[in-house]
């Protein structure tokens, strides 16, 4: 099966993008120094015929450093992008991309102001089919060369300060490996020098926020590339784990009969290449994405003395509880920093660094004893995206739980690129860190096991309803709740009208014919006789005073607050306890 997808996935591979844009790759846009690619829909740059953006200065912060970093002028991401482009796109409204081609997270649509929300997964609530999927996208994604992007193979230096510029192609996944090296390798300061005391995403407060824009980005290119607009990352909750419960063929690759530093020859991943190791440190030069060997990989086999355990349900808890996200110095010596010891640089359970021991994020690198443990190659590793989408998710619950104003995240002092009006390194066009501080829902992306049952889960649509998208949310929604409907069934509502109500939710939405459409489904663990349809109005199918009444409510109300387009379809479950 998982064959058969990824063949018909090689013959429709859709364009793909990420970095260095392949339009402003040229030696006039070096000397230029400006990145304003003409968007193909009008022909102008930016899509400044239609609104989408225009070409603008980029403008720098001027914000204090930390000292972490002593020197000025010897690396090309100092004041990203300058030393390549002092001019990008500045995209408008929903969209965004090197072109303002793309919308916004959390928007889609031909003007993309279609909301919408999608639900990250653990990897094993996936069916056999989507966790197939999910396979083939990753080796989709390996053989398919990027469209719109390249990578840098040289310093700005080195290519003669842009009249010889020094490119090349690269896979669409090898293309995030390439970044995720070139952000955090060491600064090459001429002949033998290098400096390693530098990361434009790790050991400093931007490793989140850089690390949720990373995934969201993966996240999006392969939306574009298999052209599954509601694919999402799957994550692995690694709480409490004693072995590498994914660490099989069916799954991300098993063990080597014979070598244990080698995967599987059933794995997908056995003949996967690795590249951009900290070897190029040793070489002083930038990687050029050159094949180095078999991906490695021996798990539990790491240094116990640094890492004893997995972590814990109570190490996470005890992180979470803290309220500081970052304190001085901010970097990975900092005590009773929420950021450092959620990284892995601070004991979780008493939140002081120690250099000594790896913890939380830090830990499954040093785990996993192999390509993942080398941090500027960790990305060659897939196991690297499902690790750091539960990361990601740790930090949505501390977002939830302690609700910080953005001025909580460090605006001055902190190391190199790691201020919250810096632009991330090496992204382009240009996003600054303080922009991903900001709670997953508002970046159209939540957590399955973060949606509370109690609470039920709000789902927003605006533009043309997509049903196999209001489809997955309430099947994963029932899934997720096994026992709930175990108890719908019991108390009479029986299995035949349990799927009856569940294909009938994509015709309902039919009937809506494009218009916009949101839905709440609220889900109670005790019911005494099963489900009531409360409301269902807004389409015109249900014909009663109520449904004739409230369409008019809600009508004014968005009227008032400028959404007219809105249509409101509420599917209650009626909350009842048993007897």
């Amino acid at each position: 099966m998982l064959l058969v997808t990824l063949a018909c996935l090689l013959c429709s591979v859709q364009q793909s993008s990420g970095q260095f844009p392949r339009a402003c790759a040229s030696a006039e846009s070096l000397r230029q120094k400006e990145c304003c690619p003409l968007w193909p829909g009008d022909g102008s740059p930016c899509g400044q015929r239609s609104g989408r953006g225009s070409c603008q200065d980029v403008v720098l912060s001027r914000a204090p450093l930390g000292p972490q970093f002593p020197f000025t002028g010897v690396d090309d991401r100092e004041d990203w992008p300058s030393v390549f482009y002092n001019r990008t796109c500045r995209c408008v409204d929903g969209f965004m991309g090197f072109h303002c081609g793309d919308c916004k997270f959390g928007l889609r649509g031909a003007n993309c102001t279609a909301q919408r929300l999608l639900v990250r997964r653990s990897i094993f609530e996936l069916t056999g089919a989507e966790k197939d999927r999910f396979l083939a996208y990753l080796v989709l994604a390996k053989r398919s060369t990027s469209r719109d992007y390249v990578i840098a193979t040289g310093t700005y230096a080195q290519m003669g300060n842009g009249s010889s510029p020094m490119f090349r192609d690269i896979s669409v996944y090898d293309l995030f490996v390439w970044m995720h090296y070139y952000v955090s390798r060491d600064t090459l300061l001429g002949g033998a020098d290098v400096w390693r005391d530098i990361d434009f995403a790790h050991e400093a407060p931007g490793f989140l926020p850089w690390h949720r824009f990373f995934l969201l980005l993966w996240e999006q290119e392969i939306q574009k590339l298999t052209g599954d607009e509601n694919f999402t990352i799957p994550y692995w909750d690694w709480r409490d784990a004693e072995v590498c419960d994914i660490c099989t063929d069916e799954y991300m690759g098993g063990r080597h009969p014979t070598n244990s530093n080698l995967l599987s020859p059933a794995s997908f991943f056995a003949s996967w290449q690795v590249g951009c190791s900290e070897e190029y440190n040793s070489r002083r030069t930038l990687c050029d994405a050159s094949a180095e060997g078999p991906l490695l990989r021996n798990p539990g086999n790491h240094d116990r003395a640094r890492t004893p355990r997995l972590p814990s349900s109570a190490d996470v808890e005890s992180c979470l509880s803290l309220t500081q996200y970052e304190a001085d110095p901010m970097d990975k010596s900092a005590n009773f920093s929420f950021r450092n010891t959620l990284e892995g640089f601070a004991n979780p359970l008493t939140a002081i660094a120690d250099s000594s021991q790896s913890s939380l994020h830090n830990a499954l690198h040093i785990f996993m004893n192999g390509s993942m443990s080398q941090v500027q190659g960790s990305a060659n590793d897939p196991i690297f995206i499902l690790h750091h989408a539960f990361v990601d998710s740790i930090f949505e619950q501390w977002l939830r739980r302690h609700g910080p104003l953005q001025e909580v995240y460090p605006a001055a002092n902190a190391p190199i690129g790691h201020n919250r009006e810096s632009y991330m390194v090496p992204f382009i066009p240009v996003y600054r860190n303080g922009e991903f501080f900001i709670p997953s829902r508002d970046l159209g992306y939540d957590y399955a096991y973060l949606i509370e049952p109690g609470n039920g889960f709000f789902l927003v649509l605006r533009g043309s309803s997509n049903i196999l998208h209001i489809f997955q949310h309430v099947t994963t929604l029932l899934s997720h709740h096994r026992r709930s409907r175990a108890k719908w069934i019991e108390h009479g509502l029986g299995v035949r009208r349990t799927w009856v109500l569940i294909l009938a939710l994509p015709l309902v939405c039919c009937v809506t014919l494009g218009k916009s459409l949101a839905f709440s489904v609220y889900v109670t663990s005790s019911v005494k006789w099963g489900l009531r349809l409360g409301v269902l109005c807004g389409t015109g199918i249900v014909s009663n005073p109520i449904c004739l009444y409230l369409p008019q409510r809600l009508e004014l109300y968005l009227a008032q607050s400028k959404h007219l387009n809105t249509i409101i379809i509420n599917i209650l479950f009626k909350k009842t306890q048993r007897a």
